[in-house]
């Protein structure tokens, strides 16, 4: 073999070397790749997370505010009622009006949610010791207080689940 023949072949095979290198810094170019866009999807996806988390608890303070303000009305209201009760029910109709045991059972009983214990009736017209018709009102104002305070619990928290349901339709889009 001539001179220039094995030159040509040590060419041909510096060639071969330098292509499979390149394939292989190509492979590795492709693999670092296809990792950074992963990683980019994987960033992508966590960033949509924390704005819905962020969103939730921009959603969950708004409503927390508008509830204490909603029950804090509530409660000034049921307690300017409790204070104007004497103005209403005065000693004389306390006097007047002696609140009979049966009532107060019933109350009780409804307070309870149970049936009142018919075995206890004894003379439900009787004057129940130490319970006034003023009393009674004070009661029922503070009763209704709590109800409309729970009201507004429950106000609060339907309005939440529907703004967190429609955050997450439009996270979800």
């Amino acid at each position: 073999m001539s001179i220039r023949a094995y030159v040509a072949i040590g060419i041909l095979l510096a060639i071969g070397g330098l292509f499979a290198t390149q394939q292989v810094r190509i492979k590795l170019a492709l693999r670092q790749a296809q990792a950074a866009i992963a990683d980019a999807d994987t960033a992508k996806a966590r960033a949509a997370l924390l704005a819905a988390e962020l969103d939730l608890a921009h959603t969950t303070q708004r409503v927390v505010s508008q509830y204490i303000d909603r029950v804090t009305v509530v409660r000034d209201r049921g307690q300017t009622i409790i204070r104007e009760v004497p103005v209403y029910v005065t000693q004389t109709a306390d006097a007047q009006c002696p609140v009979p045991v049966g009532f107060v059972r019933m109350h009780d009983a409804a307070a309870a949610g149970t049936v009142p214990d018919p075995g206890s009736a004894g003379d439900v017209d009787a004057a129940a010791p130490g319970i006034t018709l003023s009393g009674v009102a004070s009661t029922v104002a503070y009763n209704y207080t709590t109800c409309h305070e729970i009201r507004e619990q429950l106000i609060s928290l339907q309005d939440w689940v529907t703004r967190i349901r429609a955050s997450a339709m439009a996270n979800a889009q």
